[in-house]
This record gives C-alpha cells, structure tokens and sequence, in this order.
C-alpha cells in the first residue's frame, strides 16, 4: 500500500479544511471587541478623546482619588510625528487604600493602581473602559479586599460617569 493520498481525497480534505476557516472567521472578526476579564465595563461618551481627558482628571480629584500616572501611546506617537487614535491609561488610587489593601493582601498590591483606559472613537468620541474593583480583587478570595472594593467600585463608577456620561 502506498503512502501518497489520493487526489480526491487531499481535494475532500481541501474542501472541508476550507469551510472549517470560513465557519471560524466570524468568530476572528469579533476577537478583539471581547473583554477578557469579568467585570470589564466600557462607558461611551459624548465627548472627544481631547475633551474626556481633562474631565476624567477633574472627576479623580473631586471623587478624592489620586491621578497616580498617566500613559499615551498617542501622544508617544505623536511626538514621533505619527498619528493614531487617540489613547491614555490614567492610573487611579489613594494612599489610605493602598494602605488597607496592602495590609489585607501583600500580593494583591500588583493590582494597584487601578486603571481607566480612554479610547478614541472612529465617530470622534471616546470611552472609557475599566475593571471594577470587585472584579480585580476577587480572585485573592480575601474579606477585607473584598470589602474594600466593594467601597472603591462605586467611586470608580461615579468618576468615569461625572467624567463621560454628564
């Protein structure tokens, strides 16, 4: 018996290789608008990329949160004299908590700060999408983190809605 395979199979296995991809590519299409983590919310605003950014440093401060760091790649690129959608991780949190949380959980201080990440539209607006609270601390299965996400995941919503949503 030969080792070579037919030509009508290799032209079966073709066919059906090729409607394999094509039942696989509308999930490919999708891929990237999934969330990966539970408790991953986005807020789309009525604002620009250029008018969101100050209203969310503004919202930090009057929710008595700190504005820890902030990072663009468009502004990284920019300065390189590319253009690309507007984007900024604005780093968000507060001494007193770090405190708390650190003494309920050393390891957990890898999920400090917590992060708001502005994204700029195709329409020209932008969103803001972060992770709440309760779902970054959750997995260290901790009652005292428990408790005080459950404290921080209010403030981070008013901070994105004062900011996007007013």
């Amino acid at each position: 018996m030969s080792n070579t395979i037919l030509p009508e199979k290799t032209f079966s296995a073709r066919i059906t290789l090729f409607f394999c991809l094509l039942l696989a590519i509308p999930g490919l299409a999708y891929a990237d608008s999934t969330m990966p983590y539970p408790g991953t919310q986005t807020v789309r605003s009525k604002y620009s990329f250029n008018q969101l950014l100050p209203r969310l440093e503004h919202a930090i401060d009057a929710n008595k949160m700190g504005l820890v760091a902030q990072a663009s790649a468009s502004s990284g690129a920019a300065a390189r004299g590319i253009k690309i959608p507007g984007n900024a991780v604005l780093m968000v949190f507060r001494n007193d908590y770090a405190v708390r949380m650190l003494k309920a959980s050393v390891a957990s201080g890898i999920e400090a700060p917590l992060r708001l990440y502005v994204t700029e539209n195709k329409n020209g607006t932008a969103s803001v999408t972060y992770r709440t609270p309760s779902a970054i601390f959750a997995p260290y299965g901790n009652s005292q983190l428990n408790a005080l996400a459950h404290e921080l995941d209010p403030i981070l919503a008013k901070i994105v809605n004062d900011a996007a949503v007013k």
